[in-house]
């Protein structure tokens, strides 16, 4: 909200300019403005501010083209004209400055925000032939003039009436766009942290693989098959929005497996899991609670007791993950980049819908994650 309230702080200034503007003009005497013509006075004031604004937050783009301020300056220079050609005319309310007006405010709007303009051209380019086109007959065809003064008010209101619907319209399309931006760049994020995922575990494995194929050992082949299926796992179904749980499970148990293979102390490794195996989830948020515990768990772990006990099950409408190891408590335990990177793919993908639990002894770590299945 704050980062959109300083991105549009320009139409917060353009509201101060507007309002003093008419102050000064109205008190020198340039505009009169009819304090009980409350509509007319509320789309005035709209439009002049959505202009001033537009002006003013897009400065910078304005600095950057000067074609873009030649053409507002010939706008300017257009509108002295018409000014000129108006108080030269003998004639109140002159269809011809109406119409060299109404030109002169579309273009000011096209030049600012073309996109906008050219999007809803024949929208805006519609509304206002029909707004002309009722003031061209009432001006011209009315039994008298003081007849249509009495119109006229009503009249110019069909010019000022659109301006707060295109202004919202187009306020609606940057508040979109700003959301969408947030997205792509949260979805970007997300991808960096997914991509800092298991490399040093991909490396040790190779490392290991290469040692293996060196004794000519049947567990080669193996390591190969598991390797190669979490390398495509991570790679492909890593990417997706949702993969099954069963998916999840598959890629768990073969991480546990690689990692049996490399040690040649006992690890009592537990894992169960009652749940649905067609549940959705978002992937690869339960193997970085599964790399630390070994990592800073089983491999800090000098005797054959170490352990890493897990519980997946579907409760209360989450999937909850529990993962509990003893390690040593003389060494460093700190988890690293590695919970961090877990935590901000968590707030990303959930917001506050989710729960992580850490609880730590001397000797033990224990982490409990709830997360929401997809609908």
């Amino acid at each position: 909200m704050i980062k959109f309230l300083k991105k549009y702080k320009a139409f917060f200034i353009g509201l101060i300019i507007t309002r003093v503007l008419a102050l000064l003009l109205e008190y020198k005497g340039v505009i009169i403005i009819d304090d009980d013509e409350h509509l007319t006075n509320i789309l005035g004031f709209l439009f002049y501010w959505f202009l001033i604004s537009i002006l003013i937050h897009k400065i910078a783009y304005l600095k950057e083209h000067i074609k873009t301020i030649i053409k507002v300056i010939s706008l300017m220079l257009f509108l002295i004209v018409i000014l000129v050609i108006d108080s030269n005319a003998d004639m109140p309310d002159n269809p011809v400055t109406i119409l060299l007006l109404m030109v002169f405010y579309l273009a000011i709007v096209y030049v600012i925000i073309p996109t906008f303009f050219k999007k809803y051209k024949v929208a805006i380019l519609a509304t206002y032939t029909l707004a002309y086109s009722v003031f061209l007959y009432f001006r011209l065809f009315s039994d008298s003039f003081e007849l249509y003064r009495q119109q006229s008010k009503e009249l110019f209101i069909l010019f000022l009436l659109p301006i707060p619907i295109f202004a919202s319209l187009w306020a609606y399309h940057q508040w979109k766009w700003f959301q969408n931006l947030k997205s792509e760049k949260s979805k970007a994020e997300l991808a960096m942290l997914q991509a800092q995922m298991n490399p040093h575990f991909f490396f040790n494995t190779l490392n290991n693989l290469y040692a293996l194929t060196i004794k000519n050992s049947d567990k080669a082949p193996e390591v190969i098959l598991k390797l190669s299926d979490m390398m495509r796992y991570t790679i492909y179904e890593g990417k997706k929005d949702f993969v099954t749980i069963q998916e999840e499970i598959e890629y768990l148990n073969n991480y546990i497996e690689l990692h049996k293979i490399r040690y040649n102390k006992e690890v009592d490794i537990q894992f169960n899991h009652d749940v649905d195996n067609d549940l959705k989830i978002k992937p690869l948020l339960f193997i970085i609670l599964l790399e630390n515990a070994f990592k800073h768990g089983v491999e800090s772990w000098p005797k054959n007791n170490a352990y890493i006990h897990m519980n997946l099950a579907y409760t209360n409408d989450f999937i909850q993950f529990d993962i509990e190891n003893n390690f040593d408590g003389t060494h460093n335990n700190d988890v690293g980049i590695g919970l961090e990177n877990l935590k901000r793919r968590l707030q990303l993908l959930f917001g506050k819908n989710y729960t992580l639990l850490i609880h730590k002894t001397d000797n033990t770590y224990k982490v409990t994650l709830k997360i929401p299945p997809h609908a």
